[in-house]
């Protein structure tokens, strides 16, 4: 079943095109990433799909049976309502009365007697399998003031609750669902990315992605769409299969065109030699000339950066810290941490959110101070900070000014230099980009200019804070790369699994209360140790409670406990009080069921049913507990 049809599409921005002429089908089952660098128009394509923009030319046809949901990166709230309010908008039955259970099970002074209202809603609407999925849903990613303002999130927070709200969205759509998803995996911890991953090959939709996270790639997807120039090409399989097909691509792309540019020599040649009166026959092949023309002077961009810095070189001390300890009132960060930095050396650093990553990196660089301890730096440090809160200015410049501001020439390892606009062009800024204003570029390509801009200042010290937010997957390899060769020492703090397996030698992890575990090796290492461990501790858990359970049962019988004269009295109180609240219960069933009962006689009976109902369960449970020692 064909879900999407689009037949010829295009979609510029003033002069410039972001896709050409394309024409693709989403099938039923599909689970497509889209890979392309930013400016590509990856998003664009996204929103003319959900109906929220339309292409230039073209046609996009949906499936009339299909419900299409959209997780944006910039999510849109109504900020007056709370996170209760955002997440359960949906006109649904189900959810009114999800709505109202979750309202009055957080409030504080609860009232009994519409919680038993809604519960009865609850019941008849069958709707406790779903109130399940949706507690689950919220746990994992981390939400739990539901009556939280939305207005008073930070962004973080305001992606999870995004991302809560549309796969609970796509839950009351039981068939035909297409989940389109832009940068899923940002904010959101490994632990969250992992859960998300199981998530969605568990739910039957159909699914197409922009994503940076190789990893979650791989894991959810199984063909790639990459917009390259203002063409598309499709690869099926896994991130690495893309990467060998695209490399066949542009190799046999560079055939081609090498091939036209030979045929294009010849024909001009024969072109300077015609006459000005043409025959029919020569017009074919004046024709076809400009055909061959236009291929031969196709150029393939494929630009990457690659830079080799001059750097200052380290000195024997580099970064030490002896017995630090720092807390924020009772929330312990460090205990008396201990470690030396060497040259060259590779760290990255995972832990749960709040446990004290960025507190640890600004305290690195002298940016936060520690309660006790000593940090020294050493004196041939330079710190280069990529970090969460993006690109900073306080007048809104051309690129090139920004750049021009902190140094005119980039010094290299060879000795020469390169000036503001070359190294611009080597992080993909041409030279109309570079006279941009930075209020007009794009949020990835204001990533990429923070990038470029801390190496502009020649660190070899460099700080990363979740450095693969917002960068396009092309960037992101070529960072990789560059940062494989990088001869200073790197700290990395990113959710990122894929870019820290790559670049990191050991790992710090926070494990909260102060520890910081010092481990040997990347995060997949990482992973494999932790389930080994819990599978060791669940191993032990259930071996101890297996031997406690023996020593129970080898225990003698404790002498019996005997009732109070009130508690006899009251035991056989129940037990004359039990038959006659079944007899009435079965009463009211029965009444119940006759159909030409007046409705206000059978809301009278249903309200007397619910209270015979609680009365006889209550009594039940106390009737067991007398009987133990009767």
């Amino acid at each position: 079943m064909h879900y999407v049809t689009a037949e010829g599409i295009s979609k510029a921005f003033g002069v410039k095109p972001l896709f050409e002429d394309i024409t693709f089908h989403v099938n039923e089952g599909d689970k497509i990433a889209i890979v392309a660098r930013n400016g590509s128009g990856k998003s664009t394509l996204l929103k003319i799909l959900a109906g929220q923009d339309v292409p230039d030319s073209g046609d996009v046809w949906i499936n009339k049976d299909v419900t299409v949901a959209l997780f944006e990166q910039d999510p849109e709230f109504d900020e007056d309502l709370s996170v209760l309010d955002n997440i359960f908008h949906y006109d649904h039955p189900v959810a009114e009365a999800l709505r109202e259970y979750e309202r009055i099970t957080e409030s504080k002074n609860q009232d009994a007697e519409k919680l038993a209202d809604i519960i009865t809603k609850m019941d008849e609407l069958g709707a406790w399998d779903f109130e399940a999925k949706v507690k689950q849903i919220l746990g994992k990613l981390n939400i739990h003031q539901l009556e939280q303002k939305v207005n008073t999130l930070s962004g973080g927070q305001r992606k999870r609750v995004a991302l809560a709200q549309t796969l609970i969205d796509i839950g009351f759509e039981h068939k035909h669902v297409l989940l389109i998803m832009d940068e899923p995996t940002n904010h959101l911890d490994v632990g969250m990315v992992e859960w998300l991953e199981h998530y969605l090959n568990q739910q039957n939709v159909t699914l197409l992605l922009v994503t940076h996270d190789r990893y979650f790639l791989d894991a959810v997807c199984d063909v790639i769409w990459e917009i390259d120039g203002s063409d598309m090409f499709t690869y099926k399989g896994d991130y690495e299969s893309y990467l060998e097909k695209k490399a066949a691509r542009i190799e046999n792309q560079q055939a081609n065109i090498n091939k036209a540019k030979s045929e294009y020599r010849k024909e001009l040649e024969w072109m300077r030699r015609q006459p000005k009166a043409r025959t029919t026959k020569a017009q074919s092949r004046i024709d076809s000339f400009y055909e061959i023309e236009k291929k031969a002077k196709q150029r393939i961009e494929d630009r990457q950066v690659e830079l080799q810095m001059k750097m200052n070189r380290l000195g024997g001390k580099v970064v030490e810290l002896k017995k630090v300890y720092k807390s924020f009132g009772d929330k312990v960060i460090l205990n008396g941490f201990d470690y030396s930095f060497k040259r060259g050396e590779r760290v990255g650093i995972i832990g749960k959110n709040g446990a004290g990553k960025s507190t640890f990196i600004n305290m690195l660089q002298q940016k936060e101070q520690q309660d006790s301890g000593k940090i020294n730096i050493g004196d041939t440090v330079v710190f280069g900070n990529f970090s969460q809160q993006g690109l900073e200015y306080k007048e809104d410049l051309r690129v090139i000014e920004y750049v021009k501001r902190i140094a005119e020439n980039f010094p290299l390892a060879n000795g020469g230099t390169l000036s503001a606009s070359q190294f611009l062009e080597l992080f993909l800024f041409t030279p109309d980009q570079q006279y941009t204003y930075l209020s007009k570029l794009s949020g990835g390509e204001q990533k990429r200019l923070q990038l470029l801009t801390v190496l502009f200042r020649n660190p070899n010290f460099l700080i990363l804070d979740e450095p693969t937010n917002d960068l396009d997957l092309p960037t992101l390899s070529v960072l990789e790369n560059f940062l494989d060769n990088y001869a200073g020492c790197l700290v990395i703090v990113s959710h990122d699994r894929y870019f820290m397996d790559r670049l990191v030698d050991h790992m710090f992890v926070f494990e909260g209360d102060g520890v910081v575990r010092d481990f040997p090796g990347n995060y997949s290492h990482y992973r494999i140790w932790q389930k080994e461990q819990e599978r060791k501790e669940a191993e032990e858990r259930a071996a101890q409670k297996k031997e406690e359970e023996a020593k129970a049962s080898q225990q003698k019988p404790k002498e019996k406990k005997k009732l109070s004269y009130n508690e006899k009295r009251e035991f056989e109180q129940i037990e004359k009080e039990l038959p006659k609240l079944e007899e009435e219960k079965a009463t009211l069933t029965e009444k119940m069921s006759d159909p030409d009962l007046p409705y206000e006689e059978l809301e009278q009976i249903s309200q007397r049913m619910q209270e015979v109902t609680e009365e006889l369960e209550a009594k039940e449970l106390r009737w067991l507990e007398l009987s133990e020692y009767a």
